[in-house]
């Protein structure tokens, strides 16, 4: 063991505990910990199982980032080499149990399937999204998943690279049980397994199908990987490496994927996508914005503008679970409005993103009206009108007078001064900008534009709803255009003869 990894005793049972804040990422450190927390406990007679678990919020979120920039960048060895652990693991003479919370991602899903058992908490997520990296898994991922959920649900996980919660990961055979508590429900599922044999996940081949079974699976998958991962090679390649667990001894699998993982870790796209994965990392890092800094809870909002923009932030909200009052000038402007809503949702049922009843719990979400009812009890009113200002600063003083006083006024302007907006109103602390692009339900980048007066905390509310819609917002300063516009318009007007 070590300060990252330590040895208890419950029960019968040892409890590994990683430590290693904030998301206990597979170091080398951790790796060596684990290593010596089963010599320990390989000659504890005390101990007749293991239960592997993370301290703090999560088990192992995934490998260590840095450490796999510096091998992409070719100036360092890159992630501990843990395939001699994942075998001991296996190989142990006790069965293991890995206990779930948090996320078990990447490195730490590959940890958890080298266990013998796994039993999560409801609300954890795991998954395999090293595509989202330009990579592939490396540690094992592509022959062990397989192995567990059969080829479809492998290709599917690593192509989209999604991660899954508790319940679906157990109709999937991913995790044996759902616990109540983490470690007591862990600590009494090893005491059961300590009573009866356990066997390798390298050893399941009942589900890896046969050639002519998967041949149209993985032609799916590359079918999936074109479509939702354009011109990227990591989804194509990781097909390869689950059709290597399919097709080689899980020795010849593991080392296929070690030179698939290598061919892709030096190229210009995972550099290219591990720097947007730290850039986007450090946008949440705003001078002013703490941790401690408050937050409203954004339990409901009202959309001025049933537009393009207007309908596709609706569509955003109401993915996030917001309920969404709509509201335009007449009848005629919310009936194209909801039509278009409506539209973007079939095509994402026809392209299998959503399925019908979600998209049908997420239209109950959204109220239109051609009024102002409702407005006083919302917790966010965003104006996506025309781009006048005579015309927004008429609506801000609307709302000023309707709004309650905790309630946000935000702006999806591309271009004027959110400070000039905010004069229409006798709140100007409460006034951000929120710019959304388009389509805006799709799109992932939101400018929050800070104005000379807006409070703190409600730039800390824009940040933490961005980040709960899926987006990533970076906070701007106030200026014509902004960041992206003021970046655009001169690219623009080169571009025009003359």
């Amino acid at each position: 063991m070590n300060e990252l990894v330590r040895l208890e005793k419950q029960d019968g049972v040892g409890v590994v505990v990683i430590d290693n804040p904030p998301v206990n990422a597979i170091g080398s450190g951790v790796a060596q910990g684990i290593a010596s927390a089963l010599d320990a406990a390989e000659h504890d007679a005390d101990i007749r199982a293991l239960v592997i678990l993370g301290a703090g919020r999560t088990f192992v979120a995934g490998a260590d980032i840095r450490e796999l920039e510096e091998l992409a960048a070719g100036r360092g060895p890159g992630a501990p080499k843990v395939h001699a652990l994942f075998k001991r693991i296996e190989d142990f003479p006790k069965p293991i149990v890995m206990a779930i919370h948090g996320t078990a991602l990447g490195g730490g899903l590959e940890l958890a399937m080298a266990g013998h058992y796994r039993v999560a908490v409801a609300d954890a997520s795991v998954g395999q999204p090293e595509v989202n990296l330009g990579i592939i898994p490396g540690a094992e991922g592509t022959q062990r998943l397989p192995r567990i959920v059969g080829i479809a649900a492998a290709i599917d996980l690593c192509v989209s690279g999604r991660p899954i919660k508790a319940k679906a990961a157990l109709d999937l055979g991913l995790i044996d049980e759902i616990v109540p508590e983490l470690r007591s429900g862990a600590v009494a599922f090893a005491q059961k397994a300590a009573q009866g044999p356990h066997s390798k996940t390298r050893d399941h081949n009942d589900r890896l199908g046969d050639a002519a079974t998967n041949a149209p699976l993985y032609e799916a998958g590359r079918e999936q990987a074109r479509r939702i991962r354009r011109n990227q090679t990591a989804p194509l390649a990781v097909i390869d490496a689950i059709q290597a667990a399919a097709t080689l001894p899980f020795d010849e699998g593991c080392l296929a994927e070690h030179e698939i993982f290598f061919k892709c870790v030096v190229t210009d796209q995972c550099r290219a996508l591990i720097h947007a994965f730290f850039s986007e990392r450090a946008v949440s890092k705003v001078a002013g914005i703490s941790k401690d800094t408050p937050v409203t809870d954004i339990r409901s909002a009202a959309i001025i503008g049933a537009g393009t923009m207007g309908g596709g932030i609706a569509m955003a909200l109401a993915g996030a679970g917001i309920s969404v009052i709509l509201k335009d000038t007449d009848s005629a402007a919310l009936d194209r409005g909801l039509a278009n809503i409506r539209a973007n949702y079939e095509s994402s049922v026809k392209k299998g993103r959503f399925t019908p009843k979600f998209v049908e719990e997420r239209l109950a979400l959204i109220q239109p009206q051609t009024s102002y009812d409702g407005f006083a009890s919302v917790d966010l009113i965003i104006e996506a009108a025309f781009e006048s200002m005579a015309v927004k600063k008429q609506v801000f003083a609307e709302i000023d007078k309707i709004a309650k006083p905790t309630c946000i006024l935000a702006t999806n302007t591309s271009t004027l001064s959110i400070d000039e907006i905010a004069t229409a109103t006798s709140r100007p602390h409460m006034v951000i900008g929120t710019h959304f692009f388009s389509p805006a339900n799709i799109m992932r980048l939101v400018e929050i534009v800070r104005g000379a007066a807006t409070d703190n905390s409600v730039v800390a509310t824009a940040l933490g709803l961005a980040k709960r819609l899926g987006k990533v917002g970076v906070v701007v300063g106030n200026c014509r255009g902004f960041v992206g516009n003021r970046m655009m318009f001169p690219y623009m007007r080169e571009a025009v003869p003359g």
